[in-house]
């Protein structure tokens, strides 16, 4: 791994290592996968105007989200089926955040259950969900996350239905006989029927389980059910953030799901401004989306973001090198963050505004 110097070099390697199955299901994005491509693109055509002659000290990105103390603002988003990665999976990636500084968010269709993801993590992990047809099991659901010490619900909102993704259907996708999901019903076990024409077994799977009836109301609901904060992951317009907010959600984030649900639509990078103006402040604000560089962190911040979820590469290094290997990927990160502020003039978080940030292109 020496020689893994960044994140794609991560995924090169990772891409080498998986079947198609696995692969396709990571990599790929919804139709012709534009928004996928340009997640990343998006970040990258923002311009920086760096500050100089500070005064630099000790460069400190620590930061806060809600009762979440992370030593920078980046977290691991939730991603599913990562046993398809590593033997370890969700518990190599609890472990790898806890040492790099951060979080977790633990996936509802996690091949490990809560429970043993919370015990392995030294940090907070926050729990995403789905809601199911079933109500009943979804509130049961959430009150085991609660007793199982999670800190926040990060409840996805953008999939009423599964966005189409065509690896997934040519590769005839199914979960590995040897994996079950042991925070849902029936632990998955229809993911792994096998399919005699092109088709996805989570889009089938998602298409009979998950609730495309989801409302404003059910924001509510969710939020009588615990006393966690409620996240709303899987917002790209400022209405929605101003109804999240209405509604009881304790925090807003922009995404468009790695680019697998509506290709076509608005990047992170693009929706963000206007959802942090949105907000105003009420509540905070994260982003994920095609972030792979330390200056990518950076802008997200200086649009006004509070932190931002990292996800696929995170796989990357699982691929790897297990929970070594998705450590390293995040502290390429991390060390690229605390470069990026050094040659932005920032000492901490703090410094970092809007103005840092050109209009020019």
């Amino acid at each position: 791994m020496s020689d893994l110097i960044n994140l794609d070099d991560y995924e090169r390697a990772a891409r080498d290592r998986l079947a198609a199955g696995p692969l396709g299901y990571y990599a790929s994005g919804a139709d012709d996968e534009i928004t996928l491509r340009e997640n990343r693109s998006d970040w990258s055509r923002l311009r920086l105007r760096p500050r100089v002659l500070r005064g630099l000290s000790a460069v400190d990105p620590a930061a806060r989200v809600l009762d979440t103390a992370l030593d920078w603002p980046v977290m691991v988003a939730p991603m599913a089926l990562q046993r398809m990665a590593c033997e370890q999976g969700e518990l190599a990636t609890a472990r790898a955040a806890s040492r790099a500084g951060t979080s977790m968010i633990l996936s509802t269709i996690s091949n490990t259950a809560v429970e043993e993801v919370v015990a392995a993590a030294e940090r907070d992990v926050w729990f995403q969900l789905y809601v199911y047809r079933d109500r009943e099991a979804s509130r049961e659901l959430v009150q085991r996350v609660e007793a199982a010490g999670c800190k926040a619900l990060v409840l996805t909102v953008d999939v009423p239905h599964l966005g189409r993704r065509e690896a997934d259907e040519r590769n005839r996708f199914t979960m590995p006989e040897h994996l079950e999901l042991p925070n849902v019903l029936d632990r998955g076990h229809e993911m792994h029927e096998r399919r005699t024409r092109p088709a996805s077994a989570l889009a089938e799977y998602a298409a009979s389980q998950l609730d495309p009836t989801l409302a404003w109301k059910d924001v509510e609901w969710l939020c009588s059910l615990t006393s966690l904060p409620v996240l709303l992951k899987g917002v790209l317009h400022p209405d929605d953030a101003r109804l999240g907010v209405e509604h009881g959600a304790a925090g807003i984030v922009v995404s468009n799901h790695g680019g697998r649900q509506l290709d076509t639509c608005l990047t992170s990078a693009a929706a963000l401004p206007a959802i942090v103006e949105a907000v105003d402040g009420r509540v905070p604000v994260l982003a994920d989306g095609g972030l792979r560089r330390g200056t990518d962190v950076l802008k997200a911040l200086a649009l006004g973001a509070d932190a931002v979820l990292l996800g696929r590469p995170v796989l990357w290094g699982l691929t790897v090198g297990g929970e070594e290997g998705a450590l390293r990927v995040l502290e390429l990160l991390k060390r690229e963050l605390r470069t990026a502020m050094a040659l932005c003039g920032c000492d901490s978080l703090d410094d970092v505004e809007a103005g840092l940030l050109s209009s020019d292109r």
